[in-house]
C-alpha cells in the first residue's frame, strides 16, 4: 500500500497541468492562424502596458512634479512679499505685479476662511503632485479645485490674514492630453496586429495549401507538384512533399510497369512450353533418348521464369528493411567478379583503389552489381569493373564488349516505364529496373553511355 506522501511529485504536476491544460484548450483558438495572432498579440499588448507603465511612472510624475514645484514656489515668493505688507494698497499693488509677471492670477480675501481642505482632480497624477507640493512648501490649508473655470486650476491657500486665491492655468500643471498617447499607443498596436496578420496568412495560406495537396495526393488525385511559397521552413516541407510525390508515382509506375513486363516475359517460355508439350507423340512407343532435347528445352525455360519470378519478388519486396552500413566497395567488386568467373563469365579485371568504403545497403548494391554482371555475361562475354572515388561521391562502372546500346534505345530504357527494351527481351529490362530503383534509394544515379570496350557501360554514382 501506498500513501499520499510516497507520490511521486512529476506526476502530481502533469496532473495538475493537465487539469490546467483542458479550460486553456477551451478558450484558445484552435487553427494555426487564430494561435499565431495570440502569439503576436500577447506581447505586443504587454509591452505596449509597459511602455504606458514606464511613462507614467517615470516620465509623468517627474515632469508633474517639477510644473506642481515651479508653480508652488512662484506661490511661495508672492505669499512671503505679501506677509511683509501692512497695508491694503501695497499688498494689491504685488499681487498685481506678480500677476503680470507670473501668468498667475492672485487675489486676497482678507478674514475669509476655507470651508474645505484637498483637492477635487482624479484625471492624473498632477493633482495629487501639485497638492503634495502645496503641503510641503506652505504648510497651510488649501482647496484645489480642477472643476471651475475651463482651463484654469483655482487653489485657494489659507493665511493667517484670510485666503489668498490662485488662478493657475492648466498648462502650466498639465504636460498635455493623456488621451493622446493612448490613443498612439492603441493605433499603432492595431497597425503592427494587422501587418502581423497579413503576413502570418500567407504563410497559413501555404500551409493550408500543403495540406490540401497532401490530402488529395492521399486519395489519389495527383494535381502535380505544388509551388513553394512562404516561408524558409514552410517553402522546404513543399520541396520535400514535391519529392515524395514524384518518388511515389515513380515507385507506383515502376510497380505498375513490372506488372505488365512480368506477365509479357512470362509468355514466351509458357509459349515454349507448350509448343514443346504439343509436339510430343501422344501415341507409340516413346523412347527417352528422343525427348532429351525437348525436355533440356523445358528445363531451360522453367529456370528462366523462376529467375524472372525470384527477380521480380526481390524487386517487389524493395530495399527498405536492410539497414545501411560501412562496407568494402573494393572488396564487394571482387567478390562479384568471382562468382561471375564461377558462373561462366569473362572478366577483364577490376580497377580502383583499396580500401574505398561508403555507407550502404550491401545485400542490395550486391543486387544491382549482380544484375549488371549477368546482363553483361549474357550479351557482352566480356566485362570489366571499376572503382573511382570522388570529392562527394563513388561512381562504379560496369563495361562489357558486346553490341551494345544506340542512345535512343538507353534514353527509352532510362524512362519509368521502360521496363521491356531489355538487352535479352525477358529479364534484363527487369534487372535494369531493379538496378535503377535500388541506387535512387541509395541517393545515387545511374546513367547508361558507350563502353570504351565497345558495348555497354553502366556508370553507378553514390554519395559517400
Amino acid at each position: 500500500m501506498f500513501s499520499n506522501r510516497d507520490a511521486d511529485p512529476a506526476l502530481e504536476r502533469d496532473d495538475a497541468w493537465q487539469k490546467l491544460d483542458r479550460p486553456l484548450r477551451r478558450i484558445l483558438p484552435r487553427s494555426l492562424m487564430g494561435r499565431s495572432m495570440l502569439i503576436v498579440l500577447i506581447p505586443l499588448l504587454v509591452t505596449q502596458a509597459i511602455a504606458l507603465g514606464l511613462f507614467y511612472g517615470t516620465y509623468l510624475n517627474v515632469v508633474s512634479r517639477r510644473l506642481s514645484d515651479g508653480v508652488t514656489g512662484e506661490i511661495s515668493l508672492v505669499i512671503a512679499m505679501i506677509e511683509h505688507t501692512s497695508s491694503g494698497a501695497e499688498r494689491a499693488l504685488i499681487l498685481q505685479d506678480a500677476s503680470s509677471r507670473t501668468q498667475l492670477g492672485f487675489s486676497f480675501h482678507p478674514a475669509e476662511t476655507l470651508s474645505r481642505h484637498g483637492t477635487n482632480h482624479v484625471l492624473g497624477p498632477m493633482d495629487d503632485d501639485f497638492a503634495r507640493s502645496i503641503q510641503q512648501t506652505l504648510g497651510s490649508s488649501y482647496d484645489v479645485d480642477w472643476s471651475g473655470a475651463p482651463q484654469t486650476v483655482r487653489a485657494s491657500i489659507q493665511l493667517p490674514q484670510g485666503v489668498m486665491v490662485v488662478m493657475v492655468p492648466a498648462k502650466r500643471l498639465n504636460i498635455g492630453p493623456i488621451w493622446l498617447f493612448v490613443v498612439w499607443a492603441v493605433s499603432s498596436s492595431i497597425l503592427l496586429f494587422l501587418i502581423a496578420g497579413l503576413f502570418m496568412r500567407n504563410q497559413v495560406r501555404a500551409i493550408r495549401r500543403l495540406g490540401h495537396a497532401a490530402e488529395l495526393f492521399g486519395m489519389g488525385r495527383d494535381q502535380g507538384p505544388i509551388r513553394p511559397q512562404g516561408a524558409r521552413e514552410v517553402r522546404q516541407a513543399a520541396v520535400a512533399f514535391n519529392r515524395m510525390q514524384a518518388r511515389v508515382n515513380r515507385f507506383v509506375a515502376q510497380r505498375t510497369a513490372v506488372l505488365a513486363g512480368v506477365s509479357h516475359d512470362l509468355r514466351t517460355p509458357l509459349t515454349r512450353l507448350r509448343l514443346t508439350v504439343a509436339m510430343i507423340p501422344a501415341f507409340g512407343p516413346i523412347r527417352a533418348e528422343s525427348l532429351k532435347p525437348d525436355l533440356a528445352d523445358m528445363v531451360t525455360d522453367i529456370e528462366d521464369m523462376e529467375r524472372l519470378i525470384g527477380s521480380y519478388l526481390s524487386f517487389a519486396r524493395g530495399e527498405g528493411a536492410e539497414d545501411p552500413v560501412l562496407t568494402d566497395l573494393r572488396g564487394m567488386l571482387e567478390d562479384v567478379a568471382a562468382a561471375t568467373l564461377r558462373a561462366g563469365g569473362h572478366v577483364l579485371g577490376v580497377e580502383g583503389r583499396e580500401g574505398v568504403e561508403a555507407v550502404v545497403r550491401p545485400d542490395a548494391l550486391r543486387r544491382v552489381l549482380t544484375n549488371l554482371a549477368e546482363n553483361a555475361r549474357r550479351h557482352g562475354g566480356a566485362m570489366r569493373f571499376s572503382l573511382r572515388e570522388g570529392t562527394r561521391n563513388i561512381e562504379i562502372a560496369v563495361e562489357d564488349n558486346g553490341p551494345g546500346l544506340s542512345a535512343s534505345r538507353r534514353a527509352a530504357i532510362s524512362e519509368l516505364n521502360g521496363t521491356s527494351g531489355s538487352q535479352d527481351g525477358q529479364s534484363g529490362g527487369l534487372r535494369l529496373t531493379i538496378v535503377r530503383d535500388i541506387i535512387h534509394a541509395h541517393g545515387g544515379s545511374i546513367r547508361l553511355m558507350d563502353s570504351p570496350l565497345g558495348g555497354l557501360g553502366v556508370l553507378l554514382s553514390l554519395p559517400k
